[in-house]
């Protein structure tokens, strides 16, 4: 049976419509259109706030039509309800189908009502619940082989009274649309694949177990019934295997072409054909790129499909040999056929690449294990020259696999199925082949990876009732313990007389869709004069039954049941009075606030378009230091890892090379310039642990990171730059090596809509409306980062603890001296600007550079003169400054870390072993009290500053407090003569007669300070009034 989708819009209620009837009122009603289909709702009787809770159905037509149509929405006054002149029309609401979400993840959202025109009037918002739902359709009976004369009848063969197209347009509708993570980050799919036809009556679908293409028994059903396949030449039983496999015999061999391309050619005899099938895997590539930044690796693709007629009752296995690489198959599984599936990958680039592939079939039953070929029967072989082997290049179609006839052995009729061509790593086959650079190991393999869906669950403790314990109330104090999973939050203790409680507290947590932990528990723990903790009560919350919002407005709240939860039978013990609901309108920040790479909400119906794709091509490495030592040699294994947004990469891991080059080439989609891309690069022990290897479970080593914002990209540019991979240890600063990058960031939308982009809010409207400390956003961002982990931990292969902590910078909140440091000397930095303004000032009015000086003479008389040059001109030298800069900007590399910033190079051993120290501290006492001594030091100068800064702003203020009377008589003295002064002489004057005073020549200044300055030194401040 199909899924046919439909569109629910559940059209809830209005808010502040605008009267129209002349009489202070509306009658509002709601036209809605989608992919041609018009619903209407019922018209609300004079009424400004309608409520309609109407539910209306679209039918979704097509999967690949759905994400770019619109749905309109119009609110109208109905005039035959209230008669008038005027416009009926209040509003509208345009919403595009890429904001809709799946039943079950709606939310109430209350969109403001837009004008149709200019000149329209609007005001108010309408609130709407739209979500997708899918519906069994029923299918027509199928028709029977000889059906009676009664059973057949043209009303069982119609289709639904609701399906008012026919069967064709009905799978079509039926085809879901892609999952959310294959519609915001994956590619169209392939030309070469199209979509299957929709199944006839008739058809009879393949076993799962033994999948028979179509095509296959089209034809050649003779070979699939019998198992005889057409005569060939057969080699002398008498031939030794190996010289049966190198042999060539001259013969007639069919070509046979598939998509222009031909197919490879057996040098040791003449093939034989049977049968063609396309080709398609049932594992889906790999982001399917260009492949346009990176340089092209050859590879010789192997894939065997099956082979039958084989002499054999076991499970035999294939072995290949190319390019000095000997490779052995799993074992086949016995099917109608003996069936492998198994695809080869063999470096063409390599030096030792040999002209000759040979695959050769051979039967293990009296092997003691699968890798030792002494003890396996010999079945048969094949020989091909690689130079007659066809080159294939997306988005050429794969190339159909082919029956070949074996050679030698014991398979005298036995037939290989198997096909070989010669690709690049953009081939679909090549992310899940066994590759040569990566030893075989499955978890070394090319693999996308999507972070969960992350949600904030505020939880709000109003009050309980109805406490019963043993003990007098007033002798014990309540608080409520929530838990969610490993989260854990407590509210205030509270004490009670009555059996009532009051918190009125929020409490947030994270949960990750989709949940793994069902419940959200609340406890009621009494808290004794014993220092007793008792469990009062408990209740437990489906997180199903949470609502969701996306905005701030009021849940309604519920009362729960508190039980005994030692007791075997329901006991009330009272009810707890809470508010819960999801959060969707906040971005849940797993990463850094100042290098975040998405700053989207949670709740998709407020995610606007992207602006652009990002593309990062992952050339290589060079000079890396070898991170471990096996059998006394230098070895690393390396493997490079991406994060953007909410999608992860990780690239294949290249076995024992200090120069891996893995050239592949990945996408995502960009919803905002300020964010970063961060790479990281990882030595792994995985390779070890598949080979059977007796080492210990070690952790993946860090060899460096790339961080690289998108804002400081040129659209359409490709930068291809080398970044140096740099390691701080508690050992200090080493050179891993360096990687090779290529980027390119090209923009999708409108150059006005990508510009108007930088004046919006960084952060999603809810973290300003309602915003959360900084202290608890820590503490939640911890929590993310470990379930962030945990997801990415389950995947296969798995993305390990370490190297997510690594790429989310989970430890970079810890104290270091070094960064404290660091932080001083870019204040410094950003002030010297103004350092230096002062300065030149200094420089002008102390008569240096005489010409100069009387530049800024006439400068001082025109502004003064004519005050309204003032902004302009101040306007015009920052523009001077800013296109006198551009010439030094970088045009060709890309900014990467700076161990000068970072004050890297010169640092000390200890402060790094404090940087680098767990919390709690776990070094020796001594060691702790020398660092907590300099921290006291350092404390002792910040309170310097802070107090000269508040003995400062005191001196401000004595100056009309009265705190020294003569000092506060002269200032106010001489305020009311300036005023007298101002209110006669023209402001001109006094100004030119200021500057030109103060710009005096050097001869008319005395050294001494100004009594300006020495009056206001003299004021008195707090600071002698301190203990």
């Amino acid at each position: 049976m199909a899924d046919v989708r439909k569109l629910v819009v559940e059209v809830v209620d209005a808010r502040n419509l605008l009267p129209k009837d002349g009489h202070g009122a509306s009658s509002p009603y709601v036209v809605l259109d989608f992919h041609g289909q018009r619903r209407k709702t019922r018209a609300m009787i004079r009424d400004l706030n309608p409520v309609w809770n109407e539910t209306l159905e679209f039918n979704v037509v097509k999967a690949s039509e759905v994400f770019g149509d619109m749905l309109e929405l119009d609110v109208f006054h109905d005039r035959i309800l209230g008669p008038t002149t005027r416009n009926n029309f209040l509003g509208r609401v345009k919403l595009s189908s890429r904001q809709f979400v799946k039943k079950g993840e709606e939310a109430l959202i209350y969109y403001p009502l837009e004008k149709k025109n200019w000149f329209s009037w609007i005001q108010g918002e309408i609130g709407l619940r739209i979500y997708f739902v899918d519906e069994i359709a029923t299918p027509p009976p199928p028709a029977a082989p000889t059906p009676p004369p009664e059973e057949v009848k043209p009303d069982q063969t119609s289709a639904t009274p609701d399906d008012k197209s026919p069967p064709a347009e009905t799978d079509a509708v039926a085809a879901p649309p892609p999952s959310e993570a294959e519609t915001t980050e994956s590619p169209p799919a392939p030309p070469s694949e199209p979509p299957p036809a929709p199944p006839t009556e008739s058809a009879v679908p393949p076993s799962p177990e033994n999948p028979i293409p179509q095509a296959e028994n089209r034809a050649s059903p003779e070979d699939i019934n019998s198992g005889d396949p057409p005569p060939q030449p057969t080699p002398p039983v008498d031939q030794h295997p190996d010289q049966a496999m190198a042999s060539v015999e001259p013969g007639f061999v069919p070509q046979v072409r598939v998509n222009n391309i031909n197919a490879p050619q057996p040098i040791t005899r003449a093939s034989s054909v049977g049968s063609f099938i396309s080709d398609r895997s049932d594992t889906p590539s790999l982001e399917r790129s260009s492949f346009d930044l990176v340089e092209k690796m050859h590879y010789l693709f192997v894939r065997v499909v099956k082979a039958r007629s084989l002499p054999t009752t076991g499970r035999p296995v294939v072995k290949i040999t190319a390019s000095g690489c000997h490779v052995i198959s799993k074992p086949a599984r016995k099917t109608n056929f003996y069936d492998w599936d198994q695809t080869f990958a063999f470096n063409r680039d390599a030096p030792d690449s040999s002209t000759i592939l040979e695959i050769s079939v051979w039967d293990p039953l009296n092997a003691t294990s699968s890798n030792d070929m002494a003890g396996h029967d010999f079945l048969g072989g094949l020989c091909f020259d690689v130079g007659e082997i066809p080159l294939r290049d997306p988005p050429d179609s794969s190339l159909a696999p082919q029956w070949y006839r074996l050679e030698g052995g014991g398979a005298h009729r036995g037939d290989l199925m198997l096909a070989t061509w010669i690709g690049t790593q953009a081939d679909e086959s090549f992310p899940d082949a066994w590759k040569t650079d990566t030893a075989g190991n499955p978890s070394s393999r090319s693999k996308v990876y999507q972070s969960p869906k992350l949600w904030y669950l505020r939880s709000s403790v109003i009050e309980a009732q109805n406490i019963e314990t043993i003990i007098p109330l007033k002798e014990s104090s309540f608080q409520i313990k929530v838990q969610l999973g490993f989260q854990v939050q407590k509210t205030r203790s509270m004490i009670s007389s009555n059996g009532t409680l009051t918190w009125n507290e929020d409490l947030i947590f994270i949960a990750a869709e989709p949940f793994t932990e069902n419940n959200l528990t609340f406890l009621l723990i009494e808290s004794r004069q014993s220092k007793q903790h008792v469990i009062v009560g408990a209740a437990s919350v489906p997180l199903a039954s949470i609502e969701r919002r996306v905005d701030d407005r009021n849940v309604a709240s519920r009362w729960f049941t508190l039980e005994d939860p030692t007791a075997e039978k329901r006991v009330y013990k009272g009810r707890v009075h809470l508010r819960l609901c999801f959060d969707g309108g906040y971005h849940v920040m797993d990463e850094g606030a100042h290098f975040c790479s998405d700053y989207r909400p949670t709740a998709r119906q407020l995610w606007k378009p992207p602006i652009g794709t990002l593309e990062l091509g992952i050339i290589g490495c060079k000079n890396l230091l070898p991170m471990k030592s096996i059998n006394g040699k230098g070895s690393t294994d390396a493997y490079a890892v991406a994060k953007y947004g909410n999608k992860w990469i990780r690239t294949r891991t290249i076995t024992d090379s200090l120069d891996p080059k893995w050239n592949e080439q990945y996408t995502w989609r960009v919803y905002d310039p300020s964010t970063v891309l961060t790479l990281g690069v990882f030595d792994g022990w995985e390779v070890f642990g598949s080979n059977g290897f007796e080492e210990p479970a070690r952790t993946d080593s860090r060899v460096g990171k790339v961080r690289i914002r998108v804002s400081t990209l040129a659209i359409g540019k490709v930068y291809r730059s080398i970044f140096p991979l740099f390691l701080l240890s508690p050992f200090g600063l080493k050179k891993m090596g360096e990687i090779e990058l290529a980027v390119r960031f090209a923009r999708l939308a409108p150059t006005l809509d990508f510009l108007h982009v930088y004046s919006q809010p960084l952060l999603p409207m809810m973290h300003h409306l309602k915003p959360i400390g900084m202290v608890q956003q820590d503490v939640l961002r911890t929590s993310a980062v470990k379930i962030v982990s945990a997801h990415l931990l389950r995947s296969e292969p798995p993305l390990r603890h370490e190297v997510v902590t690594y790429m989310l910078d989970a430890d970079s909140h810890m104290f270091s001296m070094r960064k404290v440091r660091a932080n001083w000397l870019r204040i410094i930095n950003v002030i010297a600007g103004v350092i230096d303004v002062f300065r030149w000032i200094d420089d002008t009015r102390s008569w240096k550079n005489s010409t100069g000086t009387l530049l800024v003479h006439a400068l001082f008389v025109m502004l003064v003169w004519f005050p309204d040059l003032i902004v302009p001109t101040l306007a015009f030298y920052v523009f001077v400054i800013g296109a006198w800069n551009y010439r030094f900007h970088s045009k060709a590399s890309l900014p990467h870390f700076d161990t000068k910033i970072s004050l890297t190079e010169s640092i000390d051993r200890d402060e790094l072993d404090e940087e680098f120290d767990a919390m709690p501290c776990m070094r020796p006492e001594e060691m702790v009290r020398v660092r907590y001594d300099k921290l006291r030091m350092l404390g002792a100068r910040v309170q310097t500053v802070l107090g000269d800064l508040a003995t400062q702003g005191e001196r401000v203020q004595a100056l009309v407090t009265w705190r020294d009377p003569r000092a506060t008589g002269i200032f106010v003295g001489l305020c009311f003569i300036v005023a007298f002064i101002l209110y006669l002489v023209p402001s001109k004057m006094v100004a030119m007669a200021f500057g030109f005073y103060y710009l005096r020549h050097p001869i008319f200044r005395d050294r001494m300070p100004s009594p300006a300055l020495n009056f206001f030194r003299r004021l008195p401040s707090l600071v002698d009034r301190m203990l």
